[in-house]
């Protein structure tokens, strides 16, 4: 019994001790990160007047800045910021993220922000938009991946005019929606196809994506492949790569791809809260395997699931 209770002693002690080192899982939904000269910058839903930012040299400690890299006021929309995604182009960087259920792009010169529009508006086409992601292909040419509210959540692209200021709406296509069992686990009438994340490996394109609604505990990640950035698109027969059953954790998916310093490539996103509670969701990452060619096969490395946390 002494024993026991020396146990729970100590037990406590080191807790406490990990407490007091400041060591907490961080809470960001839909996160991205952003690598540049030796630094990760981590943003994600969680701030109902804009977005934080955290950043780290390791990915093993992060640290939040005290001013938001996006504030309310300083750029388009009221509520509901959502889903931001960060890139750089020349000497700028630009910040493309959810809105009152609407995209827009904001620009800064700094990853830290502010990132602000001298002119508040959304992209141009009518309609709720979310979820945006900008890539650059090869040849320069920008393209926004987002998604549109009809008939369920339904992926699209178009092509970005050269100054980044709207899409050319005649470039729009549907690229893929929710239809394969692991997509629609509820049988909703409403099925849910989100978080898109294109990269391009050799001659193909890859478009990552969440599927199911993010608060069933079935939400997870597959993807797609395309010889064009408008596809047509031909989803991976292993999908979805990432899931619970992978993570252990309930909800996980929608995220983003990134390659670190060392050129290893990893996932990050968001898993529930707990087996029981959805928010606030927790910020985690995977490493992947990437082997083979045309196409290569993507996978979770098993082992590599942890939380991403702050402190010393």
């Amino acid at each position: 019994m002494k024993k026991l209770l020396l146990i729970f002693i100590l037990t406590g002690l080191i807790n406490a001790g990990y407490a007091q080192a400041g060591r907490d899982t961080i809470k960001l939904a839909d996160p991205t990160i952003f690598y540049e000269n030796h630094v990760y910058y981590l943003y994600g839903t969680g701030n109902p007047d804009g977005f934080g930012v955290y950043t780290s040299d390791d990915m093993q400690h992060w640290k939040l800045h005290d001013k938001p890299a996006l504030l309310k006021g300083s750029s388009y929309g009221r509520q509901g910021f959502w889903a931001p995604q960060v890139f750089k182009h020349h000497s700028s960087y630009y910040m493309a993220y959810t809105a009152d259920e609407h995209i827009a792009i904001a620009s800064s010169d700094s990853p830290l922000g502010p990132f602000v529009q001298h002119i508040h508006h959304p992209v141009s086409e009518p309609g709720k938009q979310i979820d945006p992601f900008i890539f650059r292909d090869t040849d320069g040419k920008f393209y926004l991946y987002h998604v549109r509210l009809g008939r369920g959540n339904r992926i699209y692209v178009a092509r970005l005019k050269d100054d980044l200021s709207d899409i050319d709406s005649t470039t729009l296509t549907e690229c893929i929606h929710a239809e394969q069992g692991w997509e629609n686990t509820a049988s909703s009438d409403w099925p849910v196809s989100e978080g898109p994340t294109v990269t391009k490996i050799g001659g193909l394109y890859y478009l990552f994506y969440s599927a199911n609604d993010f608060r069933n505990i079935d939400y997870a990640v597959g993807y797609a492949t395309a010889t064009s950035p408008y596809g047509p698109w031909t989803k991976y027969t292993g999908n979805p790569i990432l899931s619970r059953k992978n993570t252990g954790q309930n909800g996980s998916g929608h995220g983003d791809v990134f390659a670190t310093a060392n050129g290893a490539w990893y996932y990050v996103f968001h898993t529930h809260s707990s087996s029981s509670i959805v928010g606030k969701r927790k910020t985690a990452v995977v490493k992947l395997s990437i082997s083979g060619k045309n196409p290569a096969v993507i996978s979770v490395i098993s082992g590599t699931f942890r939380y991403l946390e702050t402190g010393p």
